[in-house]
């Protein structure tokens, strides 16, 4: 156990190297998604390598990584196989850009991934990360529905606590007010529907039950406004950045037939749930269908390198295909389909075609459940709930402000227990990478019932 991880590090040379790497940091390095004042009780952590599902800070100190650094690193950090992949079109092509030229590592990426989608989505369109992914299918969808003659569908619909980014466009369909208040007014709002969030079920009810409730909350919209809306945005099976909400599949089937029947477009953000994460490659084939647009980002690179993709329709694409450059799709970024970046995506799917990734998933997440089960029983522990490889429940905590600190301390607990978790206000949740040994599950969850207990004591 690391008692030392959260007390400032001194007393050694390498303790020393860790101390000027923080102080550093803090003078110079504006960290993301942070109050930077925390910091000044809360002290970063000076990470100096990685290996498999370990993090190793300057002073050796050791952290399971169990939530996949932000749920990128799907198999593990420095994995061999796609270290040997990098190096090897390091020496070929670094860069090359995709505006006027093409490069196989982007072909056959691209083949590949329309493949999976049984040829349905077959152009990608690549850019650097998903809040970018997001924009991008929005802008497609606005203009293709443009170009064929409908400029007045404009409008956009997200399901209530939704989360998909927090660039201007991206926040327009997020319903996160801690991201979005600051910036009210630079944003086009969307529409808000209801959510779909099984926790809401009333006593009787099914999770199926509550799909269909919040699915009439989107017929009334559309038999309302389809005219003007050009598509839903929707996280399929788990909203992620809303607590790890969690809905049953037919609500995204239910989703397909509205957009179907009103004409509007269904764009699948799969950029924290696809890549294999809720036991399907991709999230939406568990409810049978296939969206406009599926949005890839975080785990397709193995957590090596920036890379999103927008997948989409032959009808979107055939809406941009024209003699005129202003049809076009008049988007980039100077690395666009980055050779190294796409190297690291094919290296990855290679890992899930070599080790039967989906069917060893399925084992380790029974395994990792069965470890969790007392959690079950724990008088503070509310929802309990799983989508294979994400693991989430609630902690009851009556006192406001003992709630409010929850997640700071709780990570500092974990810290010190080896465990590198971030809770998402009173929400623990476990999204490790997927090559833990029953060992490393067993020692996680044993730890994360150890740190809820040590945080609960802290608030009495």
């Amino acid at each position: 156990m690391n008692t030392r991880a959260t007390e400032g590090i001194q007393g050694t040379e390498g303790a020393d190297d860790a101390t000027d790497w923080v102080t550093r940091s803090l003078r110079a390095v504006w960290h993301p998604c942070t109050q930077m004042k925390h910091h000044e009780r809360l002290p970063l952590i000076p990470i100096a390598r990685g290996a498999g599902p370990w993090l190793y800070d300057r002073d050796g100190h050791r952290y399971l990584d169990a939530i996949s650094s932000w749920w990128v690193n799907l198999f593990g950090h420095a994995n061999p196989r796609i270290n040997a992949a990098l190096k090897d079109q390091l020496d070929t092509l670094e860069h090359a850009m995709l505006a006027g030229c093409t490069h196989e590592p982007a072909i056959e990426l691209a083949e590949r991934l329309a493949t999976l989608t049984q040829n349905t989505l077959g152009h990608a369109f690549f850019a650097s990360d998903g809040a970018s992914a997001v924009e991008i299918a929005l802008k497609m969808s606005f203009h293709s529905w443009r170009n064929r003659g409908f400029a007045d569908k404009q409008e956009f619909v997200c399901i209530a606590n939704s989360y998909h980014g927090e660039t201007i466009g991206a926040l327009a369909v997020t319903d996160v007010a801690l991201f979005k208040d600051a910036y009210d007014p630079l944003i086009r709002h969307a529409h808000v529907v209801a959510s779909p969030d099984a926790r809401q079920a009333q006593p009787g009810e099914s999770a199926a039950d509550v799909a269909r409730r919040a699915l009439e909350s989107v017929r009334a919209l559309f038999e309302s406004r389809s005219t003007k809306i050009a598509a839903l945005i929707i996280e399929p099976l788990v909203q992620c950045a809303a607590g790890m909400a969690m809905h049953d599949p037919s609500y995204i089937a239910g989703l397909r037939a509205l957009c179907d029947q009103y004409g509007v477009h269904l764009i699948a953000d799969e950029i924290a749930v696809g890549c294999g994460r809720t036991g399907t490659f991709f999230a939406c084939e568990q409810a049978g269908i296939w969206p406009d647009f599926l949005c890839l980002s975080k785990g397709i690179s193995g957590g090596y390198l920036p890379l999103s993709i927008v997948l989409s329709r032959d009808e979107i694409f055939q809406a941009f295909y024209d003699d005129d450059t202003a049809r076009g799709f008049l988007h980039s970024h100077s690395y666009t389909g980055n050779p190294l970046a796409c190297r690291a995506a094919l290296a990855t799917l290679d890992l899930f075609a070599s080790d039967d990734v989906l069917a060893v998933n399925a084992k380790k997440s029974a395994t990792l459940r069965t470890a969790l089960a007392p959690l079950a029983e724990h008088p503070h522990v509310r929802n309990l709930r799983q989508c294979c490889t994400i693991f989430a429940f609630d902690a009851v905590i009556s006192d406001a402000q003992q709630a409010k600190a929850f997640s700071r301390r709780f990570f500092q607990n974990a810290l010190q227990r080896e465990l590198l978790l971030r809770p998402i206000s009173t929400t623990v949740y476990l999204m490790p990478p997927y090559i833990l040994s029953d060992d490393e599950l067993a020692l996680l969850a044993a730890r994360t019932l150890e740190t809820f207990d040590a945080t609960l004591a802290e608030a009495v």
